[in-house]
C-alpha cells in the first residue's frame, strides 16, 4: 500500500515538476518585488532568513539520504520508513525554490541600489543565476555545487546585513562581511561532514576551491566598484532650475514638460547665460546607519576626446531612517552647453545612480513649474 502511494506521489511530482519549478520562480519574483520593501526591516530579513534555512535543510536531506545515513530500515513503523524517501524526492525542489527566492530577493534589492552603467556585470550575474536556476535541477544533486551556490547567496546577504548591523559602510565592513560568510560556511560544512562523514570529506578540496573562487570574484567586483553600495540606494534624482529648502522638504522648480517627454532618453535644460543648474537627490540609508558621506559628481562629455570629463565633486553627509531618503542638492554655475551627467557616489566611488541631460543655451527662461518633495 505504501509502495503504491510512493510510486503515485513520485509519478505526479515528476510529471508536473517543470511547471512547479517555473511557476514557483515567477510567482516568487513577483511576490518579492512587492513584499520586500526596505532592506533594514525585520520582515524582509525574516523572509530571506527563511529561504536560507530551507536551502540548508534541502542540502542536509539530500546528502543524509544519498550517503545512507537517513534511509530508514525495514523494521519499525512502516510509515516512518517511507518518510526519508518522500523527503529526498522533494529536497531538490526545496533547494531550487529557496535559492530562487534568495536570488530573486537579492536582485530586487541590488537593482534598486544600482547604477546600470557601473553595476551591470553583478546584476547580470544575479539575473543569470535567477533565470538559470530552473535548469540547475541536476546540479542540485551535487554537494560541491550546493555548497558553492549556498556560499554565494550567504555572501550576498552578509554584504548588506553586516553594514545594517554595524551601522556603517566601508572597506572594513565589507571585509567583515566576507569573514562572517566564510566562518558561517565553515561551520555549516563542519556540521554536514559530522552528520555525513561518508563521502563528504573526499569533496573537501573541491568545496574549498569553489568557495575560494567565489570569494575572490566577489572581492574583485567590490574593489572595482561593480557591486552596488547596499544598503544605500538612490530613491529620487532630478535636474532643476532652482531648489530651495522649505518646511517639510524641498521646493524644486523645473521646466514644463510635454506629455511625450517620457519618450526622450535625456532631459533638456534650456539655460540663459550665467544661470546655474541644480541637481537634487534623495538617498535611502537604514535607520541604524550613522552619518556617512555621498557626493554629486558633475561630468561633461567631451566630444573631441570621446569621454566624460570630471568638472566638480560636491560632497555632503547623510543619515539614515527616512523612507523617502535623505535629501540634498548641489548646483553648478558656468555650465557649458552640451551633454552632462551627475553621478551620486559614495566616498570611495561606488555609484548609486546617475542622471544625464542636455544643456542648451537660451535667451530667457522657459515656462517653469514647481513642486515640493
Amino acid at each position: 500500500m505504501f509502495a503504491a502511494y510512493k510510486e503515485r506521489f513520485e509519478e505526479l511530482f515528476h510529471r508536473y515538476e517543470r511547471w512547479a519549478f517555473s511557476g514557483s520562480m515567477i510567482i516568487g519574483f513577483i511576490v518579492d518585488s512587492f513584499t520586500l520593501t526596505r532592506i533594514d526591516l525585520l520582515f524582509d530579513n525574516l523572509v530571506l532568513f527563511f529561504y536560507l534555512a530551507v536551502a540548508i535543510m534541502g542540502i542536509a536531506i539530500t546528502n543524509l539520504y544519498d550517503t545512507g545515513v537517513w534511509r530508514g530500515t525495514p523494521d519499525g513503523m512502516r510509515l516512518l520508513h517511507r518518510v526519508p524517501s518522500y523527503a529526498r524526492t522533494l529536497s531538490p525542489f526545496l533547494m531550487q525554490y529557496a535559492f530562487g527566492g534568495l536570488l530573486s530577493g537579492f536582485f530586487v534589492f541590488y537593482f534598486r541600489g544600482a547604477s546600470l552603467s557601473s553595476s551591470w556585470p553583478f546584476l547580470a550575474l544575479l539575473f543569470g543565476l535567477l533565470v538559470g536556476n530552473e535548469f540547475f535541477r541536476t546540479r542540485y544533486q551535487q554537494f560541491t555545487f550546493q555548497c558553492g551556490i549556498l556560499f554565494f547567496v550567504l555572501y550576498s546577504y552578509m554584504m548588506f546585513l553586516i553594514p545594517i548591523a554595524a551601522g556603517a559602510i566601508g572597506v572594513w565592513v565589507f571585509l567583515l562581511s566576507g569573514a562572517v560568510s566564510v566562518a558561517v560556511m565553515g561551520f555549516l560544512f563542519y556540521g554536514f561532514s559530522y552528520l555525513m562523514p561518508t563521502g563528504i570529506h573526499e569533496l573537501r578540496r573541491d568545496v574549498a576551491m569553489s568557495i575560494g573562487g567565489i570569494f575572490l570574484a566577489v572581492n574583485v567586483f567590490y574593489f572595482l566598484n561593480i557591486i552596488p553600495p547596499l544598503p544605500l540606494s538612490l530613491k529620487e534624482a532630478g535636474v532643476y532650475h532652482a531648489v530651495t529648502r522649505v518646511a517639510g522638504g524641498y521646493r524644486v522648480t523645473g521646466e514644463e514638460q510635454p506629455w511625450y517627454a517620457f519618450l526622450a532618453l535625456r532631459e533638456t535644460i534650456h539655460l540663459p547665460a550665467g544661470n546655474p543648474v541644480y541637481f537634487y537627490s534623495a538617498v535611502f540609508a537604514p535607520a541604524r546607519l550613522t552619518e556617512t558621506r555621498i557626493m554629486h559628481h558633475w561630468q561633461y562629455f567631451d566630444k573631441q576626446d570621446g569621454g566624460w570629463v570630471s568638472r566638480s565633486r560636491i560632497e555632503f553627509p547623510i543619515v539614515g531612517g527616512a523612507d523617502g531618503g535623505y535629501r540634498g542638492y548641489s548646483l553648478k554655475s558656468n555650465v557649458t552647453p552640451g551633454l552632462w551627467r551627475v553621478r551620486v557616489e559614495t566616498a570611495r566611488g561606488q555609484v548609486l545612480g546617475e542622471k544625464s541631460f542636455w544643456v542648451e543655451e537660451a535667451p530667457e527662461l522657459p515656462p517653469l513649474n514647481g513642486k515640493t518633495l
